[in-house]
């Protein structure tokens, strides 16, 4: 009798909860428990013939560490497993992942049509860097998707957005997107980074490309910078596979074991901090000394029908006007004593930014206006500490205010 196979040695048949602890492990000889650390930048062939192979791409194995690695496969394995993605490049940054998508995507004479909200480097890549090497850009407001058809031209060769934006939570229709840029011929480009794999899937909406920062939810703890870039085999393998062996943004191999570390617990992480992110957001919606608040699963979210459908649940993050603008928003960060000061997110300790005057400052105030960031606007974002405590923070921090 033929000994029948475990479906589960298949990786592609595990949950996603499975996928980001034993996904795209490879073990040496000495069957180490935890992935090994390669730091290695060259490695010894077999033979010349063996060598030859490999320079073609006729061989599988590793070459040199500026552009594949044991150590960086298996990092780009394992989060390709979770976002259902057929291939994966890390990078040394979250940026870097950007600008890589995007230069990889375009050439001298083309088009790149971008969402206009946008993290304030991301939207240096596209409104400064691209025109300089003859790319031009236009951008426009994504919350309504006509708005990208009306932009696209026969030389568009690429479309960026980012949803839940950075910082105020604008929503983008993905899939409506997808089939707009599809229809003209460009690639879609989606930064997922506010939504993480855990709560919204662009791929399976239409997305070409989806890049992450894996500096901010996939590390979790502020320890390593990081980036990734996931989709096809064409275009993973491809133009982008080149654009990293050739310039070489490449991720080093400790902060890809790091974050092998930060994807096995990145599941029941993300789920803790949005289940207090909407708490927060239910009572920030009720106090007297705000405005507005910004969160995709809250109903007075003017999007918050897309935000149900297209996300898993309301993000990590959330933004709110206090009454008083600047000054009355500063007063209230500097007496918080739980949330910490700082500009990164997904961290598991909570976040509190003004980002008028540090993430998107340097934009300039108009295109601030044109974003809805206010001097009054603060960013949040919810770590792993006790509910209770981050409302309680927030509470007196308002009345400060």
């Amino acid at each position: 009798m033929a000994k029948r196979r475990n479906p589960l040695a298949d990786p592609k048949n595990r949950a996603a909860q499975t996928q980001m602890v034993h996904g795209g492990t490879e073990r040496s000889q000495h069957g180490e428990t935890a992935e090994a650390i390669f730091v290695n930048s060259g490695y010894v062939y077999p033979s010349s013939a063996e060598a030859e192979a490999r320079f073609k791409g006729e061989s599988h194995g590793y070459i040199y560490s500026r552009f594949s690695n044991p150590t960086v496969e298996m990092f780009q394995n394992r989060i390709a497993l979770l976002e259902g993605a057929e291939a994966a490049r890390a990078t040394a940054t979250g940026m870097a992942a950007v600008t890589t998508a995007m230069m990889s995507l375009v050439r001298a004479g083309d088009h790149v049509v971008s969402a206009r909200a946008l993290f304030g480097s991301c939207r240096y890549v596209v409104e400064d860097f691209l025109p300089r090497w003859g790319v031009t850009s236009t951008l426009v407001d994504g919350r309504d998707s006509k708005n990208f058809a009306k932009a696209m031209r026969p030389n568009t060769k690429a479309v960026f957005l980012e949803t839940p934006t950075n910082p105020t939570l604008e929503l983008v229709d993905i899939k409506a997107v997808a089939k707009i840029a599809h229809a003209h011929g460009a690639r879609l480009v989606v930064d997922n980074v506010f939504a993480t794999p855990m709560l919204q899937r662009p791929l399976e909406l239409g997305a070409d490309l989806v890049v992450y920062s894996a500096t901010k939810h996939i590390d979790g703890q502020g320890r390593v910078l990081g980036g990734v870039i996931l989709g096809s085999k064409e275009l993973i393998e491809g133009d982008i596979h080149t654009f990293i062996r050739q310039t070489g943004p490449s991720m080093s191999p400790f902060n890809a074991w790091v974050l092998l570390k930060g994807l096995e617990t990145l599941d029941i992480r993300v789920a803790q901090m949005s289940k207090s992110a909407a708490a927060i957001a239910d009572f920030l919606a009720e106090h007297s000394k705000v405005g507005k608040v910004f969160y995709p699963h809250h109903k007075s979210h003017p999007q918050y029908r897309l935000g149900k459908a297209q996300m898993k649940s309301g993000s990590t993050m959330l933004a709110f006007e206090v009454k008083g603008g600047k000054r009355a928003a500063f007063r209230l960060a500097d007496a918080l004593a739980v949330f910490r000061i700082s500009n990164n997110l997904g961290d598991a300790k909570s976040i509190v930014t003004h980002p008028a005057t540090t993430t998107h400052q340097r934009i300039g105030e108009k295109a601030r206006a044109e974003l809805g960031i206010t001097d009054s606007l603060l960013r949040l974002s919810v770590g792993l500490e006790a509910e209770t405590d981050l409302i309680a923070d927030l509470e007196f921090g308002l009345a400060q205010a």
